[in-house]
């Protein structure tokens, strides 16, 4: 479908991102830091859904002293989000966590750098460089007047201007993000930087907004740059429980065939065709399976691909070419397997009907 941007690999605690890795899902705690009890019990609950590599903000020296109880309580990479103080820095290094988020331009003196980066690379701890136009004085300041190339090209020039300080100091386990909270900004940033280096990048569209409005413009962006061939490690930055971004996560890698909930549902939008309950239906299946967590690794390679439609005009084909299916009727729907009807189920049955049948592959 497309040929995925060459980039160096570096490691993340125990896994491994660019080199061609699969792209990873991250998300951030928004529980406050010094309450390290609240903290690891939200990136458990993370970790549940599909995470993969969680990050903290660490606004002070309480909250950094937590960050090694935090770490031995979860089981994915602890990034530590840091700015202004290096010392910060250098305690999350010393707690154990398995990356920085800094900007070395916002953290101190050359001196304060060169401190963090001798202690990183001891500690073999890559750095993200995150840089978001909200931030960034040359990008606000023409924000009405300039143009998605020029604001995209103000982002990427604030970056290498980090990147060069780390690689003043050879260092070179960097990943880097370049975010706004428009599409075409973030869209045009990232593309610019992919020509200059090889870092892995890590994607995101910041202040995305709501459930509703951030899943939309978050999979609009994403979606361009994953199709591109772009990005090592996304984030779907959601005003919601951080849960739903992992949710969102991977059913936008899904749908480009990049990862694997488990279970791909298809149905239709309904239509006066239909006469069944099938929005009822499918929410509650789609509840049914979001609990069914392990699906997602038992159908890690080979999703299962499950049918539920409402009216005899679409519905027996997509059934019949889905592993499991159902087309409804008024009072009956024809249930599916490999293509063949092996039998006739009631509307208020179909979830349990297939969830039965979906368990029964999954320990199969």
């Amino acid at each position: 479908m497309y040929t995925r941007n060459k980039t160096r690999k570096i490691a993340i605690g125990n896994v491994t991102i660019g080199g061609g890795s699969p792209v990873l899902i991250q998300s951030m705690a928004n529980t406050n830091t010094r309450d390290a009890r609240a903290t690891i019990r939200q990136i458990r609950q993370l970790e549940d859904a599909g995470c993969e590599i969680a990050r903290v903000a660490v606004p002070d020296m309480e909250s950094a002293r937590n960050l090694g109880r935090i770490k031995t309580g979860i089981h994915i990479p602890l990034v530590a989000d840091i700015h202004f103080d290096h010392r910060l820095a250098l305690e999350a290094i010393s707690q154990g966590v398995d990356k920085l988020r800094i900007n070395p331009g916002n953290i101190g003196s050359r001196d304060k750098v060169a401190a963090v980066v001798k202690e990183a690379k001891a500690a073999r701890i890559p750095i993200r460089i995150g840089v978001n136009a909200g931030s960034l004085k040359t990008v606000n300041s023409g924000r009405h007047a300039d143009s998605i190339a020029v604001r995209a090209k103000k982002l990427v020039e604030a970056a290498m201007e980090h990147v060069r300080i780390l690689e003043s100091f050879h260092f070179y386990d960097t990943v880097i993000s370049l975010k706004a909270s428009d599409v075409g900004t973030t869209v045009e940033a990232y593309r610019l930087l992919a020509k200059k280096r090889d870092y892995p990048l890590h994607l995101g569209i910041t202040e995305a907004g709501s459930m509703f409005r951030g899943t939309i413009k978050s999979s609009a962006g994403l979606g361009i740059l994953l199709y591109d061939g772009l990005g090592d490690t996304i984030r779907v930055s959601l005003t919601a429980d951080p849960v739903e971004e992992i949710h969102v996560a991977y059913h936008l890698m899904q749908s480009l065939g990049l990862r694997s909930t488990g279970v791909e549902l298809i149905s239709c939008p309904t239509c006066s065709r239909c006469e069944v309950d099938l929005i009822g239906i499918v929410n509650e299946l789609e509840k049914k399976l979001s609990a069914a967590g392990t699906l997602a690794h038992v159908f890690a390679k080979k999703p299962l691909k499950v049918a539920v439609m409402g009216c005899v005009v679409n519905g027996p084909g997509e059934a019949r070419e889905s592993d499991l299916g159902i087309a409804g009727g008024k009072k009956k729907g024809l249930l599916f397997e490999r293509g063949k009807v092996i039998g006739e189920v009631a509307p208020d049955q179909w979830v349990k009907t297939l969830m039965k049948m979906i368990t029964k592959r999954a320990k199969q």
